[in-house]
């Protein structure tokens, strides 16, 4: 009986050794030269296009951080909001650096990275809407990107707060929603802190405020790529972890979200 095991072992062990050994997608990233990242370019300072017509921001230059360390070229994947996932699935791009809430249910589809940046809320409302709170934004139309964060979130209050005047709209991107709102389809969003001041700071649409905090919990965004591609999420973890450690991380913070110390990307507890 002993025998028999060791020789059927010793057959399996054979076999295996004979099976060509399967490159991963870090491999495959590696022998190509080249770091295809999926990037929404409608979501300032995270990702948009400067006055040539370049990709710039704050995942942008993650991107070619990560590109850099790999040993690549970086080649931007200009990528919608809700075609982030798709996009990686499809064979579009390599990895996703397009802010990517790490939400359980997306967790089912795709793989994340550790968290890379942080998100706060606030309310961007147009002015002489009346809106100057959160609460306040129930009996209004209101609408965000279909599939982000705080439209889900937002979505869900506006049904629960029953009112027959207020409605929610979702838009394919934050550019659809920021006309919407300026045109008095809806009149308001609710965005992350980020995305707020540079709308107000730019002047493109001088009719539009901040109206406060949204009160969700802090938003923690990954890297995303495939989710059976251990090897690569294992390397964006550690590249993260260098981003920080190194201080590129609070670098790209001041360079596009400004003064001030960049979020913590730790939950007390869970990540250490």
């Amino acid at each position: 009986m002993t025998r028999g095991l060791s020789f059927l072992a010793a057959l399996a062990l054979i076999v295996t050794l004979a099976q060509p050994a399967k490159a991963d997608k870090l491999d495959d990233i590696i022998n190509s030269g080249t770091l295809r990242c999926a990037v929404v370019l409608d979501f300032p300072p995270m990702g948009s296009r400067d006055d040539n017509n370049n990709p710039i921001g704050f995942d942008v230059d993650s991107c070619n951080d990560l590109a850099k360390a790999l040993g690549v070229k970086a080649a931007i994947v200009e990528t919608p909001f809700p075609a982030r996932i798709p996009a990686l699935l499809s064979g579009r791009a390599d990895v996703g650096v397009a802010s990517t809430s790490n939400t359980l249910e997306r967790a089912k589809t795709i793989g994340f990275s550790i968290p890379y940046f942080a998100f706060q809320f606030k309310i961007l409302a147009r002015k002489g809407t009346g809106i100057t709170d959160y609460a306040s934004q129930k009996g209004h139309s209101v609408g965000s990107t279909a599939g982000t964060y705080e439209a889900i979130a937002l979505e869900n209050d506006v049904k629960k707060w029953g009112d027959s005047k207020g409605s929610f709209h979702p838009y394919q991107s934050q550019a659809d929603v920021f006309l919407a709102l300026s045109q008095g389809q809806i009149d308001a969003t609710d965005v992350t802190s980020t995305v707020a001041a540079a709308i107000v700071k730019s002047g493109k649409y001088p009719n539009l405020e901040i109206a406060g905090d949204a009160p969700y919990a802090t938003d923690y965004v990954c890297i995303i790529a495939v989710r059976g591609e251990q090897g690569l999420l294992n390397y964006l973890n550690l590249f993260i972890n260098h981003q920080v450690r190194t201080g590129r991380y609070p670098e790209l913070y001041q360079k596009w979200i400004g003064a001030g110390s960049p979020p913590n990307l730790t939950v007390p507890g869970v990540y250490q």
